[in-house]
C-alpha cells in the first residue's frame, strides 16, 4: 500500500514522548499521525490551517505503520533516496533534511561537500562520504537531464557564448533538476548567470549553484 499524500485539517503539531515532531492531520474524520521535521513544523501556521496537503512516505513494520510527511514531492523523494543508502535509517534521513534543508543538502551531495553533511547530528565523516558517493550517481539517474540539449540551449541564449566548465555545468544541472526545476528553467538560469564575467572565471561550483538558485528564486 502506498499513500502519496494526505489533505485535511491540521489538528495539532507537537513533539511526542520520543521527542519527534508529530503532525496530527484530520482527513474525513480520521486523525493521522505524521512525523515531520521541525523545519517543516515551523512553516505551519499557528492557526492550524484547513485543507492542508502533506506528501507522505509509509513505513510498514511488524507491529506498526509509520507515516512521514513532507512539504513537497521533491523533499519526499529525496528522503526515499537517503534511506536507500546503506546505514541511513529513517530518523537520520529526517535529521539530514531538518539540519540542512533540501537545497543545501542536495548541493552538498552533488559537490561531495563532506564538512556540510557532517553538520547533521549522527553523521560522521565516513557516513557523509558514503552518502555523497552513493547518492551523486543516484541523483543523476533520479532526475536525469539531457545535458547536451541544456548546453545547446544555454549557448543559444548566452550573448557572450561563455559557458561554465563541463564538470561545473553537470553539477549545476544535476542539483537544479533534483530540486525540481525543469530543463528550460535550468537552461535559462545557466544562460543568465554565465553573463557574469567574474563568475565565469570562478571554479567553485557552490558559487555557481548559489547564483543559479538566487536567479531562479528572483532574488
Amino acid at each position: 500500500m502506498t499513500i502519496a499524500y494526505l489533505k485535511g485539517n491540521v489538528i495539532e503539531v507537537a513533539k511526542n514522548f520520543s521527542n519527534r515532531m508529530i503532525l496530527v492531520l484530520e482527513v474525513n474524520n480520521i486523525g493521522y499521525e505524521v512525523q515531520i521535521t521541525p523545519r517543516f513544523s515551523r512553516q505551519l501556521s499557528s492557526e492550524n490551517p484547513e485543507n492542508f496537503q502533506v506528501f507522505t512516505h509509509l513505513q510498514i513494520q511488524e507491529d506498526r505503520q509509520i507515516l512521514y510527511g513532507f512539504a513537497t514531492v521533491t523533499e519526499r523523494d529525496l528522503f526515499r533516496q537517503l534511506v536507500s543508502v546503506s546505514g541511513i535509517g529513517m530518523q537520520l534521513a529526517i535529521a539530514l533534511l531538518d539540519t540542512l534543508g533540501i537545497t543545501e543538502l542536495v548541493t552538498a551531495i552533488v559537490t561531495s561537500n563532506v564538512p556540510v553533511l557532517t553538520k547533521t547530528p549522527g553523521v560522521g565523516k565516513k557516513t557523509a562520504e558514503r552518502i555523497a558517493l552513493e547518492l551523486k550517481s543516484k541523483l543523476s539517474e533520479w532526475k536525469e537531464l539531457p545535458s547536451s540539449e541544456v548546453a545547446t540551449e544555454v549557448e543559444a541564449t548566452t550573448n557572450t557564448g561563455a559557458m561554465p566548465k563541463p564538470e561545473i555545468l553537470e553539477d549545476i544541472e544535476m542539483t537544479l533538476a533534483a530540486l525540481g526545476y525543469s530543463n528550460e528553467e535550468i537552461a535559462q538560469a545557466i544562460a543568465a548567470i554565465s553573463r557574469d564575467n567574474l563568475l565565469i572565471k570562478n571554479p567553485n561550483v557552490e558559487e555557481w549553484l548559489r547564483s543559479a538558485i538566487s536567479w531562479l528564486s528572483g532574488e
